[in-house]
């Protein structure tokens, strides 16, 4: 008989890792992760791409109830904050506790026993009362809708999955994307390569990244007097909270911002021409904000060329753009990005009598306070729908999430129910006002951005500060759920008065 656990964590990535921190701490001991790899670290294990790193400060870009001391870097590389999971992992003894190489296919809760079974590809089956989908909503790289992307007979690589085994010296290489991701490789490969083309398709609002080396007299610092390194996180994380007055909402500052990434154009790139291409036409905070102070000089080396045109087909030789110019390449990189799982978990997630939360979120998906589902009782969505920060580290709002969670499980645990499902009514009363908060921020203010559904539904983004989100998750209201208690002599569940 499989062991029925008291929560399941789905994922081992940074917030699989501090859910199993705060679950610990809870006294909450009889859990599992699992996690499909054989590695922890989620996207800072999968991200290995040249000059791959947070563009948020590693002070703010880590858990404030696991900080790390020894940061080496402002803006630390992805190596280092995966070597930072490793250490929390060995430091809170978690390794036990993983079953790495068990990739989950399929969640399903059982209303009569209050049970989620979890299967997974390699057979083995996983039972829990609770469970915290820890997967983020951006595990899968995806590739783009290129016509003859398959036709290409020259080396492919996704920036999610980086092949270190290709030499790229003297090759002729194109760089698909111009994001977070791309701002970050192109200037590495312009190093590397012989000839590098970046196809841009929307120009993105790029400010500076003030990436120093951390002095060791800061990290001794830290280590030995903490409250320091929690003064100096502190103003960094309102340095951010203040940002959302122009990033979130279009005002005054949302201008002084446009001036900033302007200016920071006009002092890096002198070719007027080149300019224009690199002028954004949307709103700062419309897309995601780039940081980087190395992308325009990449441009303007001798080996490297921007081109606007956008791209009509790939062929076998190259990419053919719509001005009939055929690029010929021996590698092609697409900083495309992921697979954005805005309809959940890329795997059936099945609740009470037989609903598909993909079938319910095919139109746009909804949570109550972005972390329960009607319907899906016991189960906890980190970074779920409208959690998703537009000024400041996802980590303080996923802390948030974690807080409200553990509240959620030690309740079930602590008054043996059988489950806990947020009432319909208190889910659509929430998301209806946060659409109509919405609408009033950049996000929903005309530009196209992997935020929003293909019919501009936002089902990703936090209309707000991230003091106001954590203020709500502060607030668990045992009324707002439908309780069921459990019969320990009959299994029989008992409505609770909610």
């Amino acid at each position: 008989m499989v062991h029925v656990h008291d929560t399941l964590v789905v994922g081992a990535g940074f917030t699989g890792i501090g859910a199993a921190i705060k679950l610990i701490d809870a006294g909450v001991e009889d859990f599992v992760i699992v996690e499909r790899s054989d590695r922890v670290g989620g996207t800072w294990r999968d991200n290995t791409y040249p000059g791959a790193a947070c563009d948020i400060p590693s002070l703010l870009y880590s858990f404030s109830f696991a900080r790390n001391p020894s940061w080496s870097r402002a803006y630390s590389p992805a190596a280092e904050i995966c070597e930072h999971i490793e250490t929390l992992v060995d430091d809170f003894d978690l390794r036990r506790r993983i079953t790495f190489g068990t990739e989950i296919n399929g969640l399903a809760f059982d209303e009569t026993t209050g049970v989620w079974t979890a299967k997974t590809t390699g057979r083995k089956t996983f039972r829990a009362r609770t469970v915290v989908l820890a997967s983020g909503p951006l595990p899968d790289h995806g590739w783009p809708d290129i016509r003859g992307l398959d036709t290409y007979e020259g080396h492919k690589i996704h920036s999610a999955r980086w092949d270190h085994d290709y030499d790229f010296a003297g090759k002729r290489v194109a760089v698909i994307g111009t994001g977070a991701s791309a701002v970050q490789i192109v200037p590495e490969l312009v190093k590397q390569a012989g000839f590098v083309k970046v196809f841009q398709r929307t120009p993105g609002w790029v400010i500076p990244r003030l990436d120093i080396a951390t002095p060791a007299a800061a990290q001794s610092m830290f280590a030995k007097v903490p409250a320091v390194q929690h003064l100096a996180r502190q103003i960094l994380f309102w340095g951010h909270e203040a940002s959302a007055t122009a990033l979130v909402w279009d005002t005054p500052l949302t201008g002084l911002v446009a001036r900033l990434g302007k200016a920071h154009l006009h002092r890096q790139v002198k070719d007027p021409w080149l300019r224009r291409q690199l002028t954004p036409d949307f709103r700062p905070g419309c897309k995601r904000m780039l940081v980087s102070s190395d992308y325009y000089p990449a441009l303007q080396q001798d080996n490297c060329k921007l081109i606007d045109w956008p791209i009509a087909t790939m062929s076998p030789v190259g990419i053919r753009t719509s001005d009939g110019i055929e690029h010929h390449l021996d590698a092609v990189v697409f900083a495309t990005g992921f697979d954005v799982h805005l309809t959940g978990p890329p795997y059936p997630v099945t609740g009470i009598g037989g609903r598909v939360l993909a079938d319910e979120w095919a139109a746009g998906a909804q949570a109550y306070k972005s972390i329960n589902v009607h319907g899906y009782p016991n189960l906890y969505v980190m970074t779920g729908p409208n959690s998703g920060p537009g000024h400041n580290s996802l980590l303080v709002y996923v802390e948030g999430q974690l807080d409200y969670a553990v509240r959620g499980i030690t309740t079930v645990l602590r008054e043996n129910l059988r489950y806990l499902d947020v009432r319909a009514d208190v889910q659509r009363r929430h998301n209806e006002r946060i659409q109509r908060r919405l609408t009033r921020t950049t996000w929903m203010s005309g530009c196209s951005s992997w935020y929003l559904t293909a019919d501009g539904f936002n089902a990703s983004m936090y209309p707000g500060f991230a003091t106001q989100y954590l203020r709500q998750m502060r607030d668990f209201r045992f009324g707002d759920y439908n309780a069921v208690a459990r019969d320990s002599h009959t299994g029989i569940g008992t409505r609770i008065r909610a």
